[in-house]
């Protein structure tokens, strides 16, 4: 088992110094945001795309280190109905996918995303309800017009990239927040999306972890819970219960920033 943490925790601080904290503690794999809702403060894609002298840097930083990176982080919601706003989170995810490409990771974690409730809207509409029928109606357009076009073509962009894990982390607001959302677009799309799973987000809904995890691990193929993942995979805990789940498939660690019983710390 590794573990790992999410370093925007210490986003206030440099690379080489959050790392040299983690590697103190114990830890042994990080997740690093690039952009998106976690901030790129340890890895821009902008401009490591860009500057070979600066990816050559960030890379002998993680390597000297001695800690591993287990995936790249861009959370966001490429499928706002503000076009621009929208353009932004895309952008962010396919530079990402991209620097993947450069460090030879294969693994992006983000959100599903939320969009509107028809193409004119103004703000993201989160459905949760099958009824009055208008609640159904707008369900059908999202996920039908824009949620599985939208992932079945980064999907695809992001295999040409070498990168084919796409892990969901299941977040109240966005499309996928649940495990019955996550195996719905699975199904829909193919194996390359996975859950990051965290439950306390479930607990805010509320939902019962423990049943989610059953659930989960009763789909052949679909989730598996980091309490029966190989080595290969692990999550960082303050309490007995399991803070994040990972794809069956998945190789790489399903890094997690520490986790409470209500939400992150």
């Amino acid at each position: 088992m590794k573990l790992g943490v999410f370093t925007c925790l210490l986003g206030n601080l440099p690379l080489e110094e959050a790392l040299k904290y983690f590697k103190s503690k114990g830890i042994e794999m990080v997740e690093i945001g690039c952009g998106g809702y976690p901030g790129n403060s340890h890895a821009d894609p902008d401009t490591l795309l860009a500057d070979p002298a600066a990816l050559s840097t960030f890379k002998s930083t993680v390597a000297d280190s001695g800690l591993e990176i287990s995936a790249l982080s861009c959370h966001g919601n490429p499928v706002h109905p503000n076009k621009a706003i929208a353009a932004e989170f895309d952008k962010t995810i396919k530079n990402t996918i991209l620097l993947a490409e450069k460090l030879g990771i294969h693994q992006i974690n983000t959100f599903s995303g939320c969009p509107g409730d028809q193409e004119n809207a103004k703000y993201p509409n989160w459905v949760v309800c099958p009824w009055p029928n208008d609640f159904s109606e707008i369900l059908e357009w999202q996920w039908n017009e824009v949620l599985i076009p939208y992932w079945t073509k980064t999907v695809a962009f992001a295999k040409e990239h070498g990168v084919d894990k796409i892990a969901f982390e299941l977040h109240p607001g966005f499309c996928v927040y649940n495990t019955e959302s996550m195996l719905k677009i699975r199904k829909a799309v193919g194996p390359e999306l996975g859950a990051n799973f965290d439950p306390s987000h479930l607990i805010w809904q509320p939902a019962s972890e423990r049943s989610a995890m059953r659930y989960s691990t009763s789909m052949p193929r679909i989730l598996k819970s980091t309490s029966t993942t190989p080595p290969s995979m692990a999550c960082l805990t303050p309490s007995p219960m399991q803070t994040r789940f990972t794809a069956r498939g998945y190789s790489a660690p399903s890094a997690t920033a520490t986790t409470s019983h209500i939400g992150r710390i």
